[in-house]
């Protein structure tokens, strides 16, 4: 999988240099930063399967996009972001019936979640399409993603030792007892959205975005419970971004 992506990554940034350079279309040398902020529905994809609900979490950051030409109709740009983002999993402990696991000790449903809490970089070809400069764009962007675990916090109201195993449809709970192993993530993010222009004020765009996450949570060798523990997230986002430079459209 690290194979994969450094190769995707190289022909990524191959394309976007090959783009800056061959000058095609009309020249663009637009320079815009800006903040960005949102929401993150997240989950695990474990192999054994845990059976979860999305988590939620905030995440926000720093953008910034340099858009190099605009080739026939569209707008051809690289985006990046340096964020901070809370995600993880949420178990959903059922029963066989689909009723909520009652705990023996506290007499309540068992409740687990895991949040992870990571710098994520993520690094985008930028396609846009519409006004330039004040009016709407759509937008479709894709690329690589990084990630870098800084801490997590476990919420649970039950203790291990009297978790209510018997009764659970699903009776994995290794993951439970298991600190993040891999510290650094990796995987491809996708999106699409509006960008709305106002002049000499700045770009509000609204995003839905994807990642697939390449790496794992734990370890994944013959020795470790699990064969897979990738991110998946959903971000739906809202960035302002004002220009530095921009030669065209006052």
């Amino acid at each position: 999988m690290m194979r994969i992506l450094r190769i995707y990554s190289f022909a990524f940034f191959l394309a976007v240099a090959a783009a800056a350079s061959a000058q095609v279309g009309e020249y663009r040398n637009d320079l815009s930063i800006g903040v960005n902020a949102g929401y993150a529905l997240s989950s695990v994809s474990f192999q054994p399967k845990v059976s979860q609900v999305m988590h939620g979490g905030i995440t926000g950051g720093v953008t910034l996009k340099y858009v190099c030409e605009k080739y026939f109709n569209t707008l051809c740009a690289v985006l990046a972001e340096i964020n901070y983002a809370c995600i993880g999993w949420k178990e959903d402990i059922l029963d066989i019936q689909n009723q909520p696991v009652i705990n023996a000790v506290t007499k309540q449903p068992e409740e687990y979640k895991r949040t992870m809490n990571y710098i994520q970089v993520p690094v985008f070809a930028h396609l846009a399409w519409g006004k330039e400069r004040g009016g709407l764009q759509f937008f479709f962007q894709a690329g690589p993603q990084l990630g870098f675990f800084l801490n997590e916090k476990t919420t649970s109201n039950y203790e291990a030792a009297s978790r209510n195993i018997a009764d659970r449809a699903n009776s994995v709970f290794e993951q439970e007892q298991l600190s993040v192993e891999k510290k650094f993530d990796y995987g491809i993010a996708v999106g699409a959205g509006l960008e709305y222009s106002l002049p000499k004020i700045g770009h509000i765009l609204f995003e839905g975005r994807y990642y697939y996450g390449l790496g794992n949570v734990f370890g994944s060798t013959k020795r470790d419970y699990f064969g897979r523990s990738n991110h998946n997230t959903i971000y739906v986002k809202m960035a302002y971004l004002f220009d530095i430079i921009h030669t065209k459209g006052n």
